[in-house]
């Protein structure tokens, strides 16, 4: 007798937990807060063992497909190694970008220079001028310019 008792005391709290309180049709739902919409890219805050460049890209199309990398360059200007890289969508307008790096990966005494390209349906169209990067801080490079790709 004792085990029944239990099993309907189950059963009914089963059936109490699942019944539904539903609005009636006639009763407005209560209005959400507005949120800020925040762009679903836009990194968060930045966390205390990184650091940031960040600017701005000049005279990017719209629609181009631009890639920013942070690279290790070798005595002959070839790449060695990827610190950092970014891919951003050209609006037309001036492109803001936040590219995130370790600063232990910085090696001391190398030459480390922030390079990029866009393209359009597969093509270059673009490139940045190197812009070369002394220290492992957080640094604003201001407005960049791409130039005509060859």
């Amino acid at each position: 007798m004792h085990y029944r008792a239990l099993v309907v005391l189950c059963c009914a709290a089963l059936l109490a937990a699942c019944g539904s309180d539903r609005p009636k049709p006639d009763t407005p739902a209560a209005p959400t807060p507005a949120r800020v919409a925040k762009p679903a890219d836009a990194p968060g805050p930045l966390p205390a063992y990184q650091r940031e460049l960040s600017g701005t890209l000049l005279e990017i199309p719209a629609g181009a497909e631009v890639e920013l990398a942070l690279l290790v360059i070798d005595e002959r200007d070839r790449p060695q190694r990827l610190l950092a890289s970014s891919n951003l969508t050209g609006t037309g307008q001036a492109l803001p970008y936040q590219l995130r790096f370790n600063p232990e990966a910085f090696p001391a005494g190398a030459r480390v220079e922030l390079r990029g390209r866009a393209s359009r349906s597969g093509q270059l169209i673009l490139h940045l001028p190197p812009v070369r990067i002394t220290q492992a801080q957080n640094q604003a490079t201001g407005p960049l310019r791409f130039e005509k790709a060859p």
